[in-house]
């Protein structure tokens, strides 16, 4: 069903009234219907500057001969949500933005879709949205912010909230404190470092959803309108050739963006939203997948939180274009998938251009010889758990120690600001999974802390909840299965010795099978607290495992 089923014909009579009144004239009514997806919101700073975008791309779609209809979309700030209950609706949120998106797109019949986005779960929803409807779509980011300054260093907000570690230790002044905490966001934007948001946004372009350009550059710059401009004409091209995004989002064109995701060094978040994308394109990437191509792709840029660069150096050095030809020079990507320029992506790659090697490193003279990501096994995560290897101190590749064990993230940080954590420990958080959280919250303060307190080089933390793509350390998240569901990590126990070896792809807890079995036995059974809300209520209900992406079952 296109636009022409509601706004043609005698019984089409009264919807024609009702376009009226949105002041449309005939001949704009005749135009293909292109929904513009606009994710503005006046507290994300990534988004605050998204209504120009809009405005860019209207005028795109116009320039070309679509009818722009603007409709919204909500979006949660991780940053502002982080630490709190406002946590627990972050992840929940991407399947709303999904679905919202889909009943404006259906009841209104519309011919295409340029969705608007730039922040963590905003983006993979509307990714999401456009497989799932599988009209013409193409995604625009808003933009990376510019990296701060304070104390002769340059920021991001990573660098706040691991100065409050600083801070607690003592190795930070009020004084200092409040400096990085108003220098770390100078700009709107999504945050400096390679964190969620601007991986995705990196993730999109690889797959070929967004324009050359989508991931890197920076919010405040005028080609980000131009960008903004382009796509608007480049969904009228996409419409005119039937190009869809099922046509975009293969096999291939997934590879080739978890491809792009290692050598970046990306955030863990990936390992959720890359496999959700795929299944919203009736595809599947499992987690032995995804660490198949790590092990195989180096990781080439050193990007923050684990490394020095900032994606506005990314943007100077060659962006996403300059990373992806590295990769294909060396064989590690395909370059035949079309895009959404209506090229392939060995077509656009011919206009790619690396303008500085420290940054974009050759593959032979990588940061890291496997990519940013691993995927590890054992008695602790039957079905895996993630960890960005390339955020990882080299003396923490291997790590074991005593499980420090706490049921939610509030009582491990505390443990960690009242200093009861000790170097060697493995902190454990459980009962933070999709279903245990509910909404598998992000945990940036209890590794920031830990980083800024000085023991990321000793200390690891384990979790069946996730975390930011600010997180750096040896920080393993996404256990699976999670302890609401009976998963191993319930069993563990405080003082059982826990065995990381990320090089190996193993994690274990020091106790046989056999008592592992006698404590499931006496296993008191867990009763989730009521959440007080409904929405977290039904997310609890259907929520998959990390493994699976933390989607919705689907409907038997």
């Amino acid at each position: 069903m296109n636009s022409d089923f509601v706004k043609k014909g005698i019984q089409r009579a009264p919807h024609r009234s009702l376009l009226y009144a949105d002041g449309y004239a005939d001949w704009e009514i005749d135009r293909p219907w292109v929904g513009v997806v606009n994710s503005w919101n006046g507290i994300i700073p990534g988004h605050i500057q998204l209504n120009r975008l809009a405005a860019a791309v209207k005028a795109g779609v116009y320039a070309f001969g679509g009818l722009p209809i603007e409709f919204p979309s909500i979006g949660v700030c991780d940053g502002i949500a982080m630490n709190h209950e406002g946590m627990k609706y972050s992840l929940p949120s991407r399947e709303l933005i999904m679905d919202s998106i889909e009943v404006m797109a259906k009841a209104h019949a519309l011919d295409a879709l340029v969705l608007i986005t730039n922040c963590d779960k905003i983006t993979p929803g509307m990714v999401m949205a456009a497989l799932k409807l599988n009209l013409p779509a193409i995604v625009v980011s808003g933009g990376p912010m510019l990296p701060g300054r304070a104390g002769g260093r340059s920021l991001d907000l990573s660098s706040t909230f691991e100065a409050v570690g600083r801070r607690v230790s003592g190795s930070l002044d009020d004084e200092g404190l409040a400096a990085v905490e108003r220098g770390s966001c100078p700009t709107c934007g999504s945050c400096a470092g390679m964190f969620t948001a601007n991986t995705m946004n990196c993730v999109v372009e690889a797959l070929g959803l967004g324009l050359p350009g989508n991931g890197t550059i920076p919010a405040v710059y005028a080609e980000r309108e131009r960008l903004a401009k382009d796509a608007g004409a480049a969904i009228m091209k996409l419409l005119e050739r039937n190009i869809r995004p099922r046509d975009i989002v293969t096999d291939k064109a997934l590879d080739n963006a978890l491809a792009v995701d290692m050598a970046l060094g990306g955030s863990t978040n990936t390992c959720l939203h890359i496999p959700a994308i795929a299944h919203c394109a009736g595809l599947s990437v499992p987690l032995s997948r995804i660490d198949g191509i790590s092990r195989r792709t180096p990781h080439i840029c050193s990007m923050s939180p684990g490394g020095k660069y900032y994606l506005y150096d990314l943007y100077n050095a060659g962006g996403v274009q300059g990373v992806m030809k590295r990769l294909a020079d060396a064989g590690l990507l395909d370059a035949s998938p079309v895009t959404a320029t209506g090229l392939s992506v060995g077509e656009n790659l011919r206009r790619a251009v690396i303008t500085d090697p420290d940054v974009i490193r050759p593959v032979d003279d990588p940061v890291h010889k496997e990519g940013g990501i691993a995927v590890l096994f054992g008695n602790v995560a039957p079905l895996g758990c993630v960890v960005k290897q390339g955020a990882v101190l080299p003396e923490m590749m291997r790590h074991s120690g005593p499980a420090r064990v706490f049921e939610n993230e509030e009582e491990a940080t505390a443990a960690i600001m009242e200093k009861k954590i000790v170097p060697g420990d493995v902190v454990v958080i459980r009962g933070e999974g999709p279903k245990g959280g509910p909404g598998m919250r992000e945990m940036l303060g209890p590794t920031s802390l830990l980083a800024g307190m000085g023991l990321d080089n000793t200390v690891a933390l384990v979790t069946d909840g996730r975390f930011s793509g600010a997180s750096r350390g040896a920080s393993i998240g996404h256990v699976s299965p999670e302890a609401a569901v009976g998963g191993n990590i319930a069993l563990i126990a405080e003082g059982d010795e826990i065995e990381i070896d990320i090089p190996a792809r193993k994690i274990n807890v020091a106790v046989s099978d056999a008592e592992l079995e006698r404590r499931r036995g006496s296993l008191p059974k867990r009763t989730h607290l009521p959440t007080g809300s409904a929405f977290l209520d039904r997310y609890r209900a259907f929520a998959t495992s990390g493994a699976e992406g933390a989607i919705l079952k689907d409907p038997d």
